[in-house]
């Protein structure tokens, strides 16, 4: 059963709307392209393990806080008497192991040895299941779901799953026999209940309201080149067409997003789209889809 959709981060969505908005430094532009890769991933290891969902909680990016410590968990699989734990990577291109090190064959580059966050994680589950006193075997694993990615030197005696054995490696978890218990099913809602819905060491850029590009960029293609034809929105770039309501709604609700604390009202909303709209026109969008507080000209939504 699948207990827990991934969905992107908080940190994810404000730097993809940062990046349509502002140019990002190469650092934050970096950042941000790794995440996006990362995402890509582990929704393609989800459609994957979604043959495993009859028998078996399936918890997707969990998010804990154990012993003072936060720990991220890619996908958690909870079966009778054994968590099987998966971090996955979407690495691409060659890579070779040296001396426990991962590096890129082209680079030379190295990167973070994705065994020591695994081993990291792994013991950050287990000292919860002890908390909890739960009796559990922690089976972890690196699943490398990439295609495009090819691993030199790999060591056989680690938990590593290349592009070449991840069908194999599900096929055989699929094949394992799992009668879930009522035991089982405590101890998934435990972790879904202590689960953190917010990443407490999110990096994000500075940014504020001046710096921002105003404006309804296409949803599609995200370029800026909209124009308004009746109650529609027109991309000239790509063609794509949305409802000009519906395009009022997503941008207030990116409003929210990077701007969490400030207020929403008619008079921001229509300088953020900043489009060939009237103020009344907002105000009928935000009337249908948000609460209004308050009469007089100082009103706003929630």
């Amino acid at each position: 059963m699948l207990l827990k959709e991934r969905t992107e981060s908080n940190e994810l969505l404000v730097l993809r709307s940062l990046n349509t908005r502002m140019a990002l430094d190469d650092k934050e532009n970096y950042h941000y392209l790794n995440l996006e890769k990362g995402y890509e991933g582990e929704i393609a290891f989800d459609a994957l393990t979604d043959c495993l969902a009859d028998d078996r909680y399936l918890i997707h990016d969990l998010q804990l806080e154990v012993n003072g410590g936060y720990v991220q968990l890619d996908s958690v699989i909870v079966t009778p008497g054994i968590i099987h734990l998966i971090d996955v990577k979407n690495f691409q291109g060659d890579c070779y192991y040296d001396s426990d090190k991962l590096f890129s064959v082209k680079t030379q580059r190295e990167y973070k040895n994705p065994l020591t966050q695994l081993k990291r994680s792994a013991t950050s589950l287990r000292q919860f299941l002890q908390i909890h006193k739960q009796n559990y075997t922690v089976d972890a694993h690196v699943v490398f779901i990439n295609p495009e990615f090819t691993l030199y030197k790999a060591p056989m005696d680690q938990p590593l799953v290349l592009p070449t054995q991840v069908n194999r490696f599900i096929n055989k978890m699929k094949q394992t026999p799992s009668t879930l218990q009522a035991k089982d099913q405590k101890l998934a809602q435990t972790l879904l209940s202590l689960h953190l819905v917010k990443n407490p060491y999110e990096s994000l850029p500075h940014y504020t309201y001046d710096q921002l590009q105003k404006g309804i960029y296409c949803k599609h293609c995200r370029s800026f080149m909209v124009f308004r034809e009746s109650n529609v929105l027109v991309c000239k770039s790509c063609k794509d067409r949305e409802v000009l309501r519906s395009a009022i709604i997503r941008n207030t609700k990116e409003y929210r997003l990077l701007f969490p604390d400030d207020p929403i009202t008619v008079q921001r909303i229509f300088d953020w789209c900043d489009l060939d709209i009237t103020t009344h026109t907002i105000s009928r969008a935000l009337n249908q889809h948000f609460i209004k507080c308050g009469v007089t000209s100082d009103s706003y939504y929630q």
